[in-house]
């Protein structure tokens, strides 16, 4: 059985996962009205959970008390839905892949000199349409990998539900000449949607990235 996060936790974990967000992706990312993300985000922000940046760029961010409250309402969800052992599965397949796919994104930005080929790597100008391909070909492999483990994790949780999706959308634009959809931040690649992922699993788990 699929289970809903609440929306408490939907709007406190979507700061968590995506970091530095303005109120409509907060509201995109935690399935609700704009105006229910706002009230929500005002209410945390009085609990003293987030806050909110004027400026260039506006958005809100966690606080670190409110990385805490999200981390206890992870806790309380995982224990009340009784997936622990699911969601602990899953995170062990997806770190058999982390560091291929870490290795594939740095393959995609940097390729061997073709005028040195045992020397230094350069920047991967995407001129070599042959090289291009080729690690693409690894990336729907990798994403042949992912899926079953989206697939687990949507089965329990219901905010885990996108991401199989969302990376199958990535590699089509990147199969389909978009080449930006591989590792570009700001925009939902597949790298983002990949460093997403691993956050969520690592918040939903309580674990540290420095101690993973």
């Amino acid at each position: 059985m699929i289970s809903p996060s609440s929306a408490d936790l939907r709007v406190v974990h979507a700061l968590r996962v995506r970091g530095f967000v303005d109120t409509p992706l907060v509201a995109e990312v935690a399935d609700m009205a704009v105006e229910e993300a706002t009230s929500m985000l005002t209410a945390l922000e009085a609990a003293g959970h987030a806050r909110h940046r004027e400026g260039r760029m506006s958005g809100w961010m966690l606080t670190s008390d409110g990385r805490a409250h999200g981390e206890a309402l992870l806790a309380t969800e995982l224990d009340q839905v009784g997936c622990r052992d699911e969601v602990k599965v899953a995170y062990s397949r997806f770190l058999e892949g982390n560091q291929a796919f870490l290795g594939l994104c740095t393959d995609w930005q940097l390729r061997p000199d073709p005028a040195d080929p045992s020397g230094e790597p350069v920047v991967n100008d995407h001129a070599d349409a042959g090289y291009d391909s080729a690690v693409i070909g690894r990336l729907a492999e990798t994403n042949s990998g992912i899926q079953p483990v989206c697939a687990a994790l949507a089965a329990v949780l219901e905010r885990f539900g996108s991401y199989g999706d969302r990376f199958a959308t990535a590699l089509d634009r990147i199969s389909g000449g978009d080449l930006d959809w591989f590792t570009k931040p700001m925009i939902d690649s597949y790298h983002t949607i990949w460093f997403e992922l691993h956050e969520n699993l690592l918040a939903t788990l309580g674990i540290q990235r420095s101690k993973e």
